[in-house]
């Protein structure tokens, strides 16, 4: 009996590895990047596609419909994003000819060689105090999606307009959620729902540590071990700021009667240098930030209201902008420098064959070169002296990065003893099994230890890479 049981737990952990690593080496079709352009120091259009290609980065959001990167992108099977101006919006809005001719110039001498997936009209438009220029923005998107058609190109390249937070008037709990300028906000949201567009919001978890900077907002915002916070409408204990600020927007649109409309998040990221007090830029915390972000996204757990699947997601920036005014923070948020060296590792390069696994506080700075190859045999475990609190935070994180917990349910075979010391045991090891299985996947926070005893006890199996 106990060695079915070994061989059944050894076939489901086989089984989870490989999934995995086949998700991993598949096209990770949600994850995207921010390129703005207000900089001098730039790469090249073809050294940037080339950068692209050698990442499971798969889309591009630019601001504008710069030909040079759109050309030097043909033929990657990059998805592009590109922009009409805020300052487009009165004349698309006004003359059906105008939104024509920007699909002549931006669009139509580049698709299909350079995947274009989307227009977006205008930026942040809707938390603009310019009510003349709101009252232009679904006219302008109704006249490009028209421009579009008439080119044979509707639905094959979506038009929206991009949200910032504050377009939400309720946030907090996530089931609150409710729009401002709900008139002008129903129209377009029918626009998004007749056309299969999507509602393209910018969440900022950075924004809201910076409102309220205790630790167990850091540790809430940086998808790191942490008590929760709990919806008081829903019940439903939320681990990390993204999932809360993604369902608050789903929640303002189920308000409104479109909670079919798709979410994509067109910006975030986490800045990794500020000014002396400016409070949350570091190269940890971004990295903490965007590499868990990352993780959290080919977990394909998805949100509490939105579970099983993964919002396309365009991670700012690309690059650093030098030439943007404002505190430091805002010329630092980049993955990669202008010679094209990562400013630092969130587990995105094809190189590296496993998934990107979170990153806690004492994770040690990764170098550019690869990574330690992980140990062939051990368990992680938590360390003696730990208490229940901080161990049912680490249990909480574990079970909410996509691993299979009902082995610690009632009935399953790890349930007994029911202690939180125990059931944090089996998750962290789990944890561990299924991701790089680098020291640093087994830290917890500092509650967790590697071991080369075997924990497993009955008929509860702990898995190990020498199992």
């Amino acid at each position: 009996m106990a060695k079915a049981n070994s061989n059944s737990s050894l076939f489901l952990f086989v089984s989870l590895l490989l999934f995995q690593v086949l998700h991993f080496s598949s096209s990770q079709s949600f994850i995207g990047v921010n390129y703005g352009q207000v900089a001098d120091n730039l790469p090249p259009p073809a050294a940037t596609a080339k950068l692209l290609q050698s990442t499971s980065i798969q889309k591009l959001r630019l601001y504008g419909a710069d030909p040079a990167i759109i050309k030097a992108l043909a033929n990657t099977g990059v998805g592009i994003v590109i922009g009409a101006s805020s300052g487009d919006i009165p004349a698309l809005a006004s003359d059906p000819n105008a939104a024509t001719q920007w699909i002549n110039s931006n669009v139509l001498p580049f698709y299909p060689a350079s995947k274009i997936i989307l227009i977006t009209v205008g930026n942040e438009v809707m938390i603009s105090n310019d009510q003349n220029l709101i009252s232009q923005l679904l006219p302008a998107m109704a006249n490009m999606q028209n421009a579009l058609n008439a080119a044979s190109l509707g639905g094959k390249i979506k038009v929206s307009t991009v949200h910032a937070m504050s377009v939400l008037a309720q946030s907090d709990p996530p089931s609150s959620g409710s729009f401002i300028r709900q008139d002008t906000m129903r129209g377009i949201l029918q626009f998004l729902k007749d056309h299969g567009s999507p509602f393209t919001i910018n969440p900022y978890p950075f924004f809201a540590y910076q409102s309220d900077p205790r630790p167990e907002t850091l540790a809430f915002c940086l998808f790191q071990p942490n008590a929760g916070r709990v919806d008081s409408g829903t019940g439903i204990k939320y681990m990390n700021m993204f999932d809360a600020q993604v369902d608050a927007v789903h929640s303002a649109l189920n308000a409104m009667g479109f909670k079919d409309v798709e979410i994509v998040v067109a910006e975030t990221g986490w800045p990794y240098r500020g000014d002396p007090n400016e409070v949350g830029p570091s190269v940890e915390n971004a990295k903490a930030y965007n590499g868990n972000l990352i993780a959290h996204l080919r977990s394909m757990a998805g949100t509490p209201l939105m579970p099983g699947k993964s919002v396309d997601t365009y991670i700012f920036a690309l690059y650093d902008e030098d030439l943007k005014p404002g505190p430091t923070s805002e010329r630092s948020f980049g993955l990669f420098k202008p010679d094209l060296s990562a400013a630092y590792d969130v587990g995105i390069s094809k190189s590296s064959q496993t998934p990107s696994a979170p990153v806690t506080p004492s994770t040690p700075k990764t170098p550019t070169t690869p990574s330690p190859k992980p140990t062939a045999a051990g368990w992680c475990v938590p360390k003696a002296g730990i208490s229940d609190a901080q161990l049912q935070a680490s249990l909480d994180y574990a079970c909410s990065q996509g691993i299979d917990c009902s082995p610690i349910q009632p009935g399953g075979a790890c349930f007994e003893p029911n202690t939180v010391v125990s059931h944090a045991a089996f998750a962290m090891n789990l944890y561990y099994q299924t991701s790089a299985k680098n020291p640093w996947n087994c830290d917890f926070s500092k509650t967790a230890t590697l071991t080369s005893q075997n924990p497993s006890y009955n008929g509860c199996v702990y898995p190990s890479g020498g199992t």
